[in-house]
């Protein structure tokens, strides 16, 4: 009879760890799916645009910031997603336009997109009558906005949610186009965020980087996006060749958002 009662409380636990284990695996999924260009491409372009900020605009950043840290703040916008507060601000992480109309022709979103929320958080920053707790939403916001502006399915199509609904098979494994060029070929590289911000400031100039501005950042995109929409259909089997094709294309992209992200801190905190 004892033998059967501490069989039964065995069972009991196993099954209660495997409820746990499961529940960890959906919560991680469930965070992989909410970041844009993943957390090691958004903090390498924090890390990156760190490398370019004038001595003021790093003071003015760390009165706003606990922790001044830009690729610590790249991320946060994307952690508030799963709170219903932070559901109004959605839309502002991407742009869905007609990808033969430029942006400053396109019908605007009344929600907003990633351009109009951009340009709010410059103005908001700017304005001296908003307070450091405020600037410091914006700030993050900006910081991860500039990042997602440069991922070329943040200007994707409507109707299949920038490439989410794309569905393709990477090295064998389901997932979707949005996901590839948000996680799986920067993963594939398997660095942490500070050695891909070393190796793509090894690899680039930022001399040679055209700052432009946000308008001007989305046609670039698109120019990209429509790239890319071209080269792949539903069901393909993506792999090595897809990332030897378009790996140099992200690490630019990247480079870019680190750099341009620098100069519009600096615009901001230092004129």
């Amino acid at each position: 009879m004892l033998n059967i009662v501490v069989k039964s409380v065995r069972e009991t636990n196993i099954k209660s760890k495997l409820k746990m284990i499961n529940k960890f695996i959906c919560y991680i999924l469930m965070i992989s799916f909410l970041y844009p260009w993943g957390k090691t491409g958004h903090r390498a372009t924090g890390e990156i645009a760190e490398s370019y900020l004038t001595e003021k605009t790093r003071s003015e950043i760390s009165k706003i910031l606990k922790d001044p840290s830009l690729a610590v703040a790249s991320t946060w916008a994307d952690e508030m997603r799963s709170n219903p507060d932070f559901k109004k601000y959605s839309t502002w992480h991407y742009v869905n336009m007609p990808h033969n109309v430029r942006y400053v022709d396109s019908k605007k979103s009344s929600k907003g997109d990633v351009v109009q929320a951009i340009k709010i958080c410059k103005n908001k920053l700017k304005d001296s009558n908003v307070s450091i707790e405020e600037k410091a939403f914006y700030l993050r916001f900006l910081v991860h906005l500039i990042g997602d502006i440069h991922q070329p399915l943040h200007v994707g199509r409507a109707e299949d949610r920038g490439g989410n609904d794309i569905k393709v098979k990477w090295f064998g494994n389901d997932t979707n186009l949005h996901r590839v060029w948000d996680t799986h070929i920067i993963d594939d590289f398997q660095m942490s965020y500070t050695e891909l911000a070393m190796h793509l400031q090894n690899n680039f100039d930022a001399a040679d980087i055209k700052l432009m501005n946000e308008d001007q950042w989305i046609d670039e995109s698109q120019q990209i996006v429509n790239k890319v929409y071209s080269e792949v259909k539903n069901k393909d089997n993506l792999g090595y060749n897809y990332i030897y094709k378009n790996f140099d294309l992200v690490k630019l992209q990247l480079f870019k958002a680190g750099v341009r992200l620098a100069s519009t801190l600096n615009e901001i905190f230092d004129e």
